[in-house]
């Protein structure tokens, strides 16, 4: 039954970052201007209340300064992808809720303390929800993309302790893996720093700027900025910085990944090859995409897939480190 409830936790946080990646795509997450904590479950249910939320967005500069000539049936379209991405966000609370209850009720206090973390963090993402949301809706177009990649890392975190608490319930455990950890930490940790800088460049659309690759433009470094912006403690508010970061950030994992794959090969255990090559499979992959990405304009079908596929490169890397975890090492 555990198993059962973090697996369905798991497709349901797997579906919300998709749906959220859209919601950020498609410009739809300042069309809904109230936190509606409580109410809002239901969606307007008649042409009046379609008005009313209408003309709450009509208040807010993304309507004033880029969406003015927006018609009603147009901004239902967008409503209705923030309305999603809210309902997940409760059904996903409820989920985590309710089944903490009973199986404290029926196993014991140790429920509550292994799986309280995932509630509180869920009760803590809502949150840092409508902070991101508050940030567009008054003095700018868009939300703080420091606070969209607080709301996307944490969305991360919760999937990655849910899918770890997941691999605990099943029987995985290996013997006779010979291989250091240090340099997979490192690689996760890159992994998930690149999905913060990744935030930034959707957050400020900094992946419409350079559309060529591997040059940004013409050079290597984008010539509308210098080296010295470094210094500067507002150097992620550019977005050419930001974009030069992101790809040169996916390198540096790359060549993590190509010494981990060295070792793997050459400790000569076997049954840890696939799994490394489906890491790196994905990891490829995740490059084609952030190429394509870049050179398309930023179609929304291959920044979608690329979002998608980080989700398949942080499971997969966790499940080599829970494999990997319980070594006995021989000598």
């Amino acid at each position: 039954m555990l198993k059962i409830w973090m697996l369905s936790l798991l497709l349901l946080i797997t579906l919300i970052i998709l749906v959220g990646g859209l919601t950020r795509l498609t410009d739809s997450g300042l069309s809904i201007t109230t936190w509606e904590l409580f109410v809002g479950t239901l969606p307007p249910l008649s042409n009046e209340k379609w008005i009313d939320y209408f003309n709450l967005y009509k208040t807010i500069p993304e309507y004033n300064e880029q969406n003015f000539d927006m018609t009603l049936s147009e901004f239902k379209v967008i409503f209705w992808w923030e309305w999603a991405h809210r309902q997940l966000g409760r059904l996903i609370g409820l989920l985590v809720l309710l089944p903490i209850i009973y199986f404290t009720i029926r196993n014991g206090l140790w429920i509550l303390k292994e799986y309280l973390i995932i509630f509180l963090l869920v009760c803590f993402q809502g949150f840092i929800g409508w902070y991101m949301v508050s940030s567009g809706l008054i003095d700018r177009v868009d939300v703080s993309h420091y606070r969209l990649s607080l709301h996307l890392v944490t969305a991360f975190i919760i999937l990655s302790i849910v899918f770890w608490k997941f691999l605990k319930l099943t029987n995985l455990k290996e013997n006779q893996i010979i291989i250091k950890l240090n340099s997979l930490k490192f690689f996760l940790l890159l992994i998930f720093l690149q999905l913060i800088i990744g935030a930034f460049v959707s957050g400020m659309d900094a992946g419409k700027i350079y559309n060529t690759w591997p040059l940004m433009g013409s050079t290597y470094f984008p010539n509308d900025s210098n080296f010295v912006e470094f210094l500067n403690l507002k150097v992620f508010d550019n977005p050419s910085i930001v974009q030069f970061v992101h790809r040169n950030l996916a390198y540096l994992i790359v060549f993590i990944y190509l010494y981990i794959l060295y070792s793997v090969f050459k400790n000569g255990n076997i049954r840890l090859r696939f799994p490394i090559l489906i890491i790196g499979l994905s990891l490829l992959f995740q490059i084609f995409l952030g190429i394509f990405t870049i050179l398309s304009g930023v179609k929304m079908f291959y920044a979608s897939l690329h979002q998608i596929n980080s989700i398949i490169i942080i499971l997969s890397t966790l499940y080599f480190l829970y494999i990997t975890k319980y070594q006995e090492i021989n000598n």
